[in-house]
């Protein structure tokens, strides 16, 4: 599907802003024009997009609303319902389910999911990497990767038995290097009383994607990190160690399985480990505990912030923390990772680089103050967004915003229609031609929002082509779809 453009016929088409450069655009890419350099013509292809969108009369319209008393969740035009076993392409002109699991036990429920993509110029063993899959973790400690299209098991992973509990899935490098992050070793209530010690706090199995290969599994423990450990995340190649009393401590994550890696093992095979015979990855040995990190690995960076609550990020590298004070909660500093600078307390850094002012206190005796709730950056169509919210009364009316990266422009605004209650949670996706709204209400009710983009200046039911070209736009239901 492409972007969407006023659809009237020949004449109407060329009097929408931008109409003649796609139709040029069209038409050189039938002739071969691009054949070298798709790049060009993706470039192209957004630059239009972006155009379209900001117009001004480019709307977009809730076409559809669901409501669940389990989480929902998106991933690049797929909406997943019931724990993942629902599956909904928003892409469609009105959302349509892609596939429905049976109902499944509770020994294989889903903890954590995260969605691969194909990477670009690399040839894979099996015709099923190229596809768009799912890997998802069950609760009783299996891998899983699914097609993201029909939900069908393509490879199945055991981790571990029962010394530890696989929990989370994150991104080291994303589309490149997977986590997965144990909840936390707790003994007992009867070993603790009888003064046995828990030095091992999580473990973390590292994988390389696509192909799903296995780099090896290490643990964290206090006798290395200190006793004092509460949490730990890896990102970007940085082991992010969380203490208590809100210290942040940073290492090179990549070095730490360069250093202490003992014996690397490939998924599939046989191997002799610690008096253990066992296939890796299968069941009942799952993975080797192969990383041992005996030192504590040098130092790179430290912080100190309440709760904990610890980002970095931007170009050049910022880091965001909260001052370790409670009465400090709700302020945020940026500072540069480079000389540690306070840049300001009121602003944040975005992916390209963008300094954008925000108001974090809301004024209690001001309940019809806009305030900002979400920033973010689109980055292949150079936009900010901001989801602004006005609280009036009982209820809060909330408007999507597009601004110009370069100069904070407004260039567009959107209104959500549904009541905003900034005491829930809320997530607000912005994919190209689709705008996505998901809430968690109070005792796990969630809904989700979807919003599609429309022209209202050409009539439903119309279609037009251009010059011969081997691609017809059609016009139905208020969306331009492209046959070819």
């Amino acid at each position: 599907m492409y972007p969407q453009a006023p659809a009237g016929g020949r004449r109407a088409a060329s009097r929408a802003p931008g109409a003649h450069n796609i139709c040029r655009l069209l038409t050189r890419r039938a002739h071969g024009f691009y054949a070298r350099d798709a790049g060009v013509a993706h470039r192209k292809n957004l630059g239009l997009l972006r155009k379209i969108i900001c117009q001004e009369s480019t709307k977009f319209k809730n076409v559809w609303t669901t409501h669940s008393a389990s989480p929902i969740a998106y991933e690049r035009g797929r909406i997943y319902l019931d724990n993942y076993q629902c599956c909904i392409s928003s892409i469609a002109q009105e959302p349509r389910i892609l596939y429905q699991k049976p109902k499944c036990s509770k020994s294989e429920k889903i903890e954590d999911a995260l969605l691969l993509e194909c990477p670009l110029g690399e040839m894979l063993p099996s015709p099923s990497d190229y596809k768009s899959s799912l890997i998802v973790l069950t609760v009783q400690n299996w891998l899983l990767r699914l097609s993201a299209d029909s939900g069908e098991i393509l490879e199945k992973i055991y981790l571990a038995g029962a010394c530890c509990k696989f929990r989370y899935l994150s991104w080291d490098t994303p589309q490149e290097i997977m986590v997965v992050k144990s909840a936390q070793n707790k003994l007992p209530a009867a070993a603790r009383q009888a003064g046995i010690q828990q030095s091992v706090l999580f473990y973390l199995a590292v994988f390389q994607v696509l192909p799903l290969s296995f780099i090896g599994m290490l643990e964290i423990n206090k006798k290395i990190f200190g006793n004092s450990v509460t949490d730990v995340a890896v990102s970007n190649g940085i082991l992010i160690i969380m203490h208590s009393m809100g210290l942040v401590r940073l290492y090179n994550f990549q070095a730490i399985l360069e250093q202490f890696m003992e014996q690397p093992f490939d998924l599939g095979h046989e191997f002799n480990w610690n008096g253990q015979v066992g296939v890796v990855g299968k069941y009942p040995f799952g993975l080797p505990y192969n990383i041992k990190i005996t030192d504590t690995p040098p130092l790179l960076f430290e912080a100190s912030s309440l709760e904990n609550a610890f980002q970095i990020g931007g170009y050049p590298w910022h880091y965001i923390i909260t001052p370790n004070k409670k009465k400090h909660k709700g302020v945020f500093h940026i500072c540069s990772l480079k000389d540690h600078a306070l840049v300001n307390n009121t602003v944040t850094v975005t992916a390209s680089g963008r300094v954008v002012k925000t108001r974090f206190n809301l004024l209690d005796d001001d309940p019809e103050q806009e305030t900002f709730k979400i920033v973010d950056y689109e980055d292949e169509l150079d936009l900010l967004s901001t989801v602004a919210v006005t609280q009036i009364g009982a209820d809060g009316k909330a408007h999507l915003d597009f601004h110009c990266n370069e100069h904070g422009i407004l260039l567009k605004s959107i209104p959500l229609l549904e009541s905003w209650d900034v005491t829930y949670s809320h997530e607000v996706y912005f994919d190209k031609d689709l705008v996505l709204h998901i809430e968690q209400k109070p005792n796990r009710r969630f809904s989700c929002y979807v919003y599609q983009m429309v022209c209202d200046t050409a009539k439903d039911d119309e279609c037009s082509s251009h010059e011969k070209t081997e691609r017809v736009f059609c016009k139905k239901g208020g969306r331009i779809f492209e046959y070819i």
